[in-house]
C-alpha cells in the first residue's frame, strides 16, 4: 500500500486555500488539470522506492553540504539536485547554445518558463542559484526545506506594493555576483502553452547592468514529445502533483541554455528578447496574446490550492 499522503484524496500534502483579493495585474494562466497528462505507469513498489529516495536525498544534503569545502559546494548542489530529480523519476538533459557568452563571470539573472515545482530543482541541476518564488513555498512539506537552503526571495504576487522591495533584494544580490533564477510568467502553465513574460522583475538586471540567461526548460516523454506530467496548474494540489510525478516513467527535463541577453535600458524590450530566446518560432501568439489582453483576472488562493481565470473580451475565442 502507498503511504497515506500519496493516496487519492489525501490532504496531508495539501496546503489550505487562502482567499485573496486579486489586482488587475495578477498573473493568470488558463491551464487547468485537464491540460495535464496523468499516466500511472510506475507500480506501487517503484513509487515507494522513489519516495524513500527523495527522503534520503533531502535528509543527507545538509550534512554533505556542511562537510564539503566551500569551493566544492556548487558541485555538491548540482549532484544533489540531479539526485532529487532522479529519485522522482526525472532525468536531466542539458543543451548549451550559449557560444562565446558561456565564458561570462559575475552575477546573472536566470529566466525560464514556469511549469511546476520541479522547475527549481531542474535549474539547480545546472548550477547553484537562489530563486524568486511564492512566499508560502517555505511552508510546503518537503520542498520548504529546499526553498530555505537555496535562499528563496519570497514574492507575494497579490501585493504590488511589495514588488519594489523584491527588486531591491534581487539587485543587491546580483551586484554581489550572485545568480538568481525567476519565472517572469508569474504563474505556472502546462508546458504546451506559455504566457507573456512580465517585465517588472527584469528591472533588477537593468539597474545593475546584469546579463540575463534564458533557459528553455521543457519536459519530454519517452517519445520526445512534450510531457505535461510535472505541470502544477489550476486547482491542482501539491499532493496531486507529487503523486503524478512519482507515478510517471521516462520523463526528461531538458534545459537549453540560450545566449546571454544584455540588459540594455528598457525592461520591456529585455523581456521581449528573453521571450524570443525561450520560445523562438514556437511562440503561440494566437493563444498567448488573448491572455495578455485579458480584461479581468480572478485569482483565488495562494497556497497549493489555487484557481486563476482570465476573462477576455466577448467574441475572443481561445483555441489550443
Amino acid at each position: 500500500m502507498l503511504p497515506a499522503f500519496l493516496s487519492p484524496g489525501s490532504a496531508a500534502l495539501e496546503c489550505p486555500p487562502a482567499p485573496v483579493t486579486a489586482h488587475a495585474w495578477m498573473p493568470s494562466s488558463p491551464c487547468d488539470p485537464s491540460c495535464v497528462d496523468s499516466p500511472r505507469e510506475a507500480g506501487t513498489l517503484r513509487v515507494v522506492a522513489r519516495l524513500l529516495g527523495v527522503a534520503g536525498v533531502l535528509a543527507s544534503f545538509p550534512l554533505a553540504y556542511m562537510a564539503t569545502p566551500r569551493s566544492r559546494r556548487p558541485a555538491v548542489q548540482r549532484r544533489y539536485a540531479r539526485a532529487l530529480l532522479s529519485s522522482c523519476g526525472i532525468r536531466v538533459r542539458v543543451v548549451d547554445n550559449r557560444g562565446d557568452t558561456a565564458e561570462y563571470e559575475g552575477g546573472v539573472l536566470v529566466t525560464a518558463h514556469h511549469i511546476g515545482w520541479t522547475d527549481i530543482v531542474a535549474l539547480s541541476a545546472i548550477g547553484p542559484m537562489s530563486f524568486v518564488a511564492r512566499a508560502d513555498l517555505v511552508n510546503w512539506p518537503m520542498l520548504g526545506d529546499v526553498a530555505r537552503k537555496v535562499r528563496v526571495i519570497p514574492i507575494e504576487r497579490e501585493n504590488l506594493r511589495a514588488l519594489p522591495a523584491v527588486i531591491d533584494t534581487m539587485s543587491r544580490r546580483l551586484a554581489d555576483g550572485e545568480t538568481i533564477g525567476f519565472f517572469p510568467e508569474g504563474t505556472t502553465w502546462c508546458g504546451r502553452a506559455h504566457g507573456a513574460l512580465r517585465p517588472a522583475l527584469f528591472q533588477a538586471a537593468v539597474d545593475t547592468a546584469t546579463p540575463v540567461q534564458p533557459i528553455r526548460l521543457r519536459y519530454l516523454d519517452r517519445h520526445g514529445a512534450v510531457s505535461t506530467v510535472p505541470g502544477f496548474v489550476g486547482i491542482d494540489s501539491l499532493g496531486d502533483s507529487i503523486r503524478r510525478v512519482l507515478r510517471s516513467k521516462d520523463v526528461v527535463a531538458e534545459l537549453t541554455l540560450q545566449p546571454l541577453q544584455q540588459p540594455g535600458t528598457d525592461r520591456h524590450e529585455l523581456a521581449r528578447r528573453c521571450r524570443q530566446a525561450l520560445e523562438g518560432d514556437r511562440m503561440d501568439r494566437a493563444f498567448t496574446d488573448v491572455v495578455d489582453r485579458a480584461d479581468e483576472i480572478e485569482a483565488i488562493g495562494t497556497g497549493a490550492h489555487r484557481q486563476a481565470t482570465a476573462v477576455v473580451h466577448p467574441g475572443q475565442a481561445v483555441s489550443r
